[in-house]
């Protein structure tokens, strides 16, 4: 047993560092700028001017129908839509831009709401508190809401993340050499499905308590903004 564990680690270990937390980093970046913009746009009031109002009521729709469709259908259908349905309209992606651009938008849809949560959460005192010192709605935005925003924000998001993490494993089916797939190879020549699983599912776990960890530390350093809102 040790013996294929010793051979059998550097392999998936290799394609953990490759494409596991490469993919699930860049795809949490990327979604995380989509979420951001869509919770922005579903969270703020359009202006009363029409010039602005009738466009930014048609992103909205775009935003929630966007929202709506990402979490409505499962993550597995997405990439394969992605990956081998585009093709059949003349877009044609290697797996793992497919794969980041399906775990991107899923990660979006859903952050996306979380972060609008956070947003709302905010107690509309403090806007007030903010508008009568002369405060511009940016300024209020900026230096008021979103640091206590993001405190709200951090448990969800970083859960979020660690969720991604695990999902990376769904990219095996769109030919993606990650730590599963690999997993999945090392099995097939030495037929012990049990142990390469289990040992598949132990780095797993590896990463995303490292990354719990990580969490609490920054739930940590972003409790002041908190302890002085609520001084």
């Amino acid at each position: 047993m040790w013996h294929i564990i010793i051979t059998s680690l550097p392999e998936m270990i290799s394609a953990m560092l490759q494409f596991t937390i490469p993919l699930a980093i860049i795809s949490f970046i990327f979604g995380l700028i989509l979420a951001v913009l869509t919770a922005l746009i579903k969270f703020i009031k359009p202006s009363e001017n029409k010039v602005i109002k009738y466009p930014w009521l048609v992103l909205r729709a775009i935003a929630d129908f966007y929202v709506w469709l990402f979490r409505s259908t499962p993550l597995l259908v997405q990439l394969f839509i992605i990956f081998f349905g585009l093709p059949s309209a003349g877009i044609q992606l290697s797996p793992f831009i497919a794969a980041v651009i399906g775990f991107s938008l899923n990660t979006g849809a859903y952050a996306s709401e979380t972060i609008r949560s956070a947003l709302m959460s905010v107690p509309q005192d403090q806007w007030d508190a903010a508008f009568t010192l002369n405060f511009t709605t940016k300024q209020t935005l900026m230096k008021i809401v979103l640091p206590q925003a993001v405190r709200i924000a951090l448990p969800p998001l970083s859960n979020s993340f660690i969720g991604l993490v695990k999902d990376t494993s769904l990219a095996s089916s769109i030919t993606i050499l990650e730590m599963f797939q690999v997993s999945q190879q090392i099995t097939a020549k030495n037929f012990q499905p049990l142990l390469m699983y289990s040992l598949a599912a132990f780095l797993y776990a590896v990463i995303c308590s490292l990354l719990t960890l990580l969490q609490h530390y920054l739930e940590r350093k972003t409790s002041k903004y908190v302890k002085g809102s609520e001084a």
